[in-house]
């Protein structure tokens, strides 16, 4: 397929490099990656879906926050099979979303922390918390325009 394209895009003729020849080979195709994107993104919610579950058991709070928190780390890597892990972190890391890439990213870390070595359950509950806004505020800057709207509308709903 992506021969067709560089032909039909005139592209054909261009001796191409030795690293992006072996580039070209190693890549994935586009069905590949769609599926692993569904297998990652699908085992991201399985997680956050049982660490939600775990919550609710004798102790399971640390359970919860590594479930929920694995969750949403494989969401999140899940698109790199579309994009390509490069892209990926370098989209992440725009103007527009850095702000919510930080946060997120601190969030899953603090987390972590909260867990693990403060041993603070109603903390970890918090961070998860505030891992689902960072996530959702994140997830929110690839749709043009969404996160305008939604600053509006909270802005005209508070007024």
């Amino acid at each position: 397929m992506d021969k067709l394209r560089r032909v039909l895009n005139g592209a054909e003729d261009e001796e191409q490099g030795l690293t992006a020849q072996v580039l070209d080979a190693s890549s994935l195709s586009f069905g590949t990656r769609v599926k692993w994107f569904a297998i990652c993104f699908a085992a991201g919610i399985v997680c956050s879906i049982l660490g939600t579950a775990l919550l609710f058991l004798p102790n399971g709070t640390k359970l919860f926050a590594v479930f929920y928190t694995l969750g949403n780390l494989a969401a999140l890597f899940s698109t790199c099979f579309l994009m390509g892990p490069v892209k990926q972190i370098k989209r992440m890391f725009e103007p527009t979303r850095l702000i919510a890439t930080i946060v997120m990213l601190l969030c899953l870390a603090l987390t972590l922390c909260a867990v693990f070595w403060w041993h603070k359950k109603g903390l970890a509950i918090i961070f998860c918390i505030l891992q689902f806004l960072a996530m959702t505020w994140y997830s929110l800057s690839y749709i043009p325009f969404a996160r305008d709207a939604i600053m509006k509308c909270c802005t005209t709903c508070l007024n």
